[in-house]
């Protein structure tokens, strides 16, 4: 069963899920982000990690991918059936395949083991800041069928709700403020995932790819996110 490790109430209240079942790395983990005002809860297993997201309500789930009785991406997949809660792996596999496979199943970002403590917690940081709502309030975009309202952070497709992951949705509100205006790769990089992300730009083919599957009637011709190769990319409403 998950584990609920309270510490000292964060003053930010930010509560992370960590998922691994190496007993050592977890509880090291829970001390460091105890230490730095987080609220922690922890789970060995794929099953319980989905039971603890559904109950535990955290910010953030920070997730390995090598579990003893479910594949990280089943419970990446599982989470994502219901919530938009950002997910960040922590991986000792480092491959490129490995890397695009959890985000395209979902999760909002990828650390590989070793890491520098500091790292993980500005991108757990930079993961519960994407997921919160825009403080302004912003008018209502639309575009064919889209209906984009970037102060409720809802879209809309054909009158029917679109679910976007809190990245996506950071990805597109970036886009549609510019829109009708080419933003090039490093601005949405260091926008949506933060300055030290300057060369992960698979994240943007694979995070618009998203966006084209489920804004776009026909995501191979798209008619409102658009690549500029080897430059950018354009919201057109």
């Amino acid at each position: 069963m998950s584990e609920r490790q309270d510490g000292r109430a964060p003053a930010s209240g930010n509560h992370v899920l960590v998922v691994d079942d190496d007993a050592g790395l977890t509880r090291a983990l829970a001390i460091n982000l105890r230490a730095h005002g987080w609220q922690v809860t922890t789970a060995a297993t794929g099953a319980d990690a989905l039971s603890a997201a559904a109950t535990a309500h955290p910010d953030v789930v920070l997730l390995d991918l090598g579990l003893p009785d479910l594949a990280g991406l089943d419970v990446i997949t599982g989470v994502r059936g219901w919530s938009r809660v950002p997910i960040v792996v922590l991986s000792a596999r480092q491959l490129g395949d490995d890397k695009v496979a959890a985000l395209d199943a979902g999760a909002d970002d990828y650390v590989t083991k070793p890491f520098a403590m500091n790292e993980l917690l500005a991108r757990l940081r930079a993961a519960v800041r994407r997921a919160q709502p825009a403080e302004d309030a912003e008018p209502v975009v639309e575009a064919g069928d889209l209906r984009i309202d970037l102060a409720r952070r809802v879209v809309s497709r054909a009158g029917q709700d679109v679910r976007l992951t809190p990245t996506e949705w950071a990805l597109l509100e970036v886009l549609v403020r510019h829109r009708g205006r080419l933003v090039g790769r490093q601005q949405l990089l260091h926008e949506v995932w933060g300055p030290a992300y300057s060369s992960e730009t698979n994240y943007l083919r694979v995070y618009t790819a998203q966006l084209r599957r489920k804004l776009e009637a026909d995501p191979a011709h798209p008619r409102h996110i658009l690549t500029h190769p080897g430059a950018g990319y354009r919201f057109e409403a």
